[in-house]
């Protein structure tokens, strides 16, 4: 692994390099063609999502528009949906788990900026956190998972909610904030 890939997922305070730039405009270039592919050649865009992927699982679908920073941090289950015009910034790890569905305009974003370090923010130094999505979570449209968050397997995701705390297993949660506002029924 490249030292400055090794420090855009370690967690630690890191700058932009020309070798980041690099990885971000193949993403990019590959993210185009996803993009282009025509609208029923189904076969084509999964055939992009294997390469551009670390992993991604089988009868995932991704509609069009799609935006992506690095591709290779980011992991997907078995059937999974993601809905037109979603941003994965996945400059740290992002997971989906099988069978997620994520609505319109959806973000999840792993980077972290200084908040308390001035000096750091000026001088431009990031850092990531890992997003998890459990298993059979349904995130509306609109929703922004921020850098660092897991959220538990049958959670539902309110449209326009921001996501900024771990949520557990089997709620809704609204808001920005968002919170749970109720319990969903344990599968068998």
């Amino acid at each position: 692994m490249h030292p400055d890939v090794r420090a855009l997922i370690s967690g630690e305070w890191y700058l932009d390099t020309p070798e980041l730039r690099r990885l971000r405009d193949e993403c990019a270039a590959a993210v185009d063609g996803f993009n282009a592919v025509p609208a029923a050649d189904h076969a084509a865009r999964q055939a992009i999502l294997r390469e551009l992927f670390a992993e991604c699982g089988e009868r995932v679908e991704v509609v069009p528009r799609l935006r992506v920073s690095y591709g290779f941090n980011t992991r997907i289950g078995n059937g999974v949906y993601v809905n037109a015009n979603a941003f994965l910034m996945d400059d740290g790890p992002i997971t989906l788990g099988d069978d997620v569905r994520i609505g319109p305009s959806a973000v999840l974003a792993t980077a972290l900026h200084p908040i308390e370090e001035h000096g750091l923010r000026r001088d431009g130094y990031e850092r990531t956190a890992p997003i998890v999505i459990g298993e059979n979570c349904w995130l509306g449209s609109g929703v922004t998972v921020g850098a660092g968050v897991t959220i538990g397997r049958n959670t539902v995701v309110g449209a326009g909610s921001v996501v900024v705390r771990d949520l557990p297993d089997h709620v809704v949660a609204v808001g920005v904030p968002a919170v749970p506002i109720r319990s969903l029924p344990v599968e068998d």
